[in-house]
């Protein structure tokens, strides 16, 4: 019996690290020279990523028995995906290859810190997987040929009313929007995104941060989390409203490409080890620190007794708060 099943399509990125870019006065856009040959210092792969293959890796490396549903095609980047996550302790029985299709990749423009992703969800045909109940299942980044396994995931937590729904939206569903997957919203015990995500979701960009958690929370998810980026995270659980700081870097950031999955996906695995939404949100927040000091989403990722530790020497503001 697996502890955590992760949902959704899984990607080979290649990061392409430019060494010249105009960076726009809001830091919300890049301009390249049209037309124009624009140098790069480096290109590299990294397979078997996307936020439900990050959540899978993040949940094995804390301690939990994980396993991943998503399509593969059958070329040799599908083959680097399965190697890569049998690498990292995680069940592919679920895994499914499509014949004589592509595996999704993806294109990270890379400049300075931050990034920007070309993506490309080829086409497969999804169909939810039979397995024994787990613990959690973890919903996340799908393409638009993917539209009904959010039904049949509802349907499979109806039918197992033990089994807690982690749902973290990827760009896609947010587009199908929260009408028509309002059953995956009522279903969940925990849901994520970030402030900009929660404006696009709820059609409102001017809300303060606790009008968006209470809009959120409407919507049906028994916890809400919305992420701010290195300024930390929100939650409420219909009680109480909660600030989670950051935790401090240990050096600048290097590469913040994951740092969204590895709060959510991490905050998930602690509520799956027993640890109460405080701090589970506290490890969230040292595990999202770690990843942004390497290359791609997994690679920073943490066990228990690296977050731990971090833990036992963070300063004393880094308790979450009380909104």
């Amino acid at each position: 019996m697996k502890d955590f099943i992760a949902i959704g399509d899984t990607v080979v990125d290649a990061f392409i690290r430019l060494k010249e870019a105009v960076v726009g006065p809001d830091e919300k856009s890049i301009t390249l020279s049209f037309g124009d040959k624009i140098p790069y210092e480096s290109v590299d792969e990294i397979p078997a990523v996307g936020n439900s293959a990050n959540a899978a890796v993040a949940a094995s490396r804390l301690g939990l028995a994980s396993a991943l549903y998503t399509v593969l095609g059958s070329d040799e980047n599908g083959r680097k995906c399965l190697d890569q996550l049998r690498s990292e302790g995680i069940s592919t029985e679920f895994v499914s290859v499509a014949e004589g299709k592509k595996t999704n990749y993806h294109y990270v423009l890379w400049y300075g810190k931050d990034r920007t992703i070309l993506i490309k969800h080829e086409e497969y045909l999804y169909k939810l997987p039979e397995f024994k109940q787990p613990r959690w299942l973890y919903l996340s980044s799908l393409g638009e040929s993917a539209e009904n396994i959010h039904d049949e995931v509802t349907d499979y937590v109806k039918k197992n009313p033990s089994v807690n729904l982690a749902f973290q939206p990827g760009t896609f569903q947010i587009k199908l929007g929260a009408e028509r997957l309002s059953e995956v919203y009522q279903r969940s015990k925990i849901f994520f995104c970030n402030v900009e995500e929660a404006g696009r979701i709820l059609g409102l960009d001017t809300l303060g941060i606790r009008e968006l958690l209470r809009r959120m929370k409407a919507l049906g998810p028994e916890m809400v989390v919305i992420t701010d980026g290195p300024r930390g995270a929100y939650a409420y659980d219909g009680t109480e409203f909660i600030f989670q700081p950051p935790y401090p870097d240990q050096k600048p950031a290097f590469e913040r490409t994951g740092a969204g999955d590895a709060f959510a996906s991490t905050t998930v695995s602690a509520l799956a080890l027993g640890k109460d939404l405080k701090t589970a949100l506290k490890w969230a927040s040292v595990n999202s620190m770690s990843v942004v000091q390497q290359i791609g989403a997994q690679r920073g990722l943490l066990s228990q007794v690296e977050i731990e530790k971090y833990i036992s020497q963070a300063p004393t503001d880094f308790d979450s708060k009380s909104l």
